[in-house]
């Protein structure tokens, strides 16, 4: 599988597929036997090797991970969840990363929200702050791994429209969904995955219009009939 810079890849598949196996892989929290991974000019090699400790290191520089659940630091606030990688990590100014947390809420919609404490902001508000936390990083490229699962209506609303607005930004994303629709939106190319292993991939017209693969039909036909 390949995902090209400032695009967005979506995978697709039923439960037990493997999506979120290889976006953990990818962001190297899942060991893999065989194959390399290569985001930017950071790369991962299979097994647990004795310069895997410095292949992860520069890996997770180069990539951002927002989880299905929002993993917020509960005694920071908005902000200081933010700024809280750039001055530990990066070694920022706090000044500078506070300056640039504000913009990223901001961007997110939470530019009123800076000080307020996770248990105050609804679960799509959580997953924005999340969002704007991986952003702070300055990812090469920004895995999302079912974003919307623990959100209702309106909620994924929201946090859909933040991913959107990253797509046409230019952010480079991997997203794992069953939110068919927005993947026909959002997605450059979307990946189909069955019992581990990548069955078909393409366009959005190509994969929600024309499928090859038995597979994809029956999933597609599967998320139809349970709308």
């Amino acid at each position: 599988m390949q995902v090209e810079r400032a695009t967005v890849g979506v995978l697709i598949g039923p439960s037990g597929s493997g999506k979120s196996t290889v976006l953990r892989c990818v962001n190297g929290l899942e060991p893999f036997d065989a194959g390399e991974i290569r985001v930017g000019d950071a790369h991962l090699s299979a097994g647990l090797g004795s310069g895997r400790r410095e292949q992860l290191r520069r890996l997770r520089r180069s990539v951002g991970t927002v989880f299905q659940q929002f993993n917020l630091f509960a005694h920071l606030t908005a902000l200081e969840n933010v700024i809280e990688a750039p001055v530990y990590v990066l070694g920022k100014p706090r000044e500078v990363a506070q300056s640039e947390a504000r913009a990223l809420l901001g961007r997110v919609g939470l530019a009123d929200r800076l000080d307020a404490m996770p248990h105050r902001l609804s679960g799509g508000q959580q997953q924005r702050v999340a969002i704007a936390r991986a952003l702070a990083m300055q990812p090469d490229v920004l895995l999302f791994d079912e974003p919307t699962s623990s959100l209702d209506p309106k909620m994924t609303g929201e946090v859909l429209a933040v991913i959107a607005d990253l797509a046409k930004s230019g952010q480079t994303m991997l997203i794992v969904t069953h939110a068919m629709a927005f993947a026909r939106k959002v997605a450059t190319q979307v990946h189909v995955l069955c019992e581990g292993v990548i069955v078909e991939s393409g366009s959005p017209q190509q994969i929600f219009d024309s499928p090859s693969q038995p597979a994809t039909r029956e999933l597609l036909l599967a998320c139809e009939f349970s709308q």
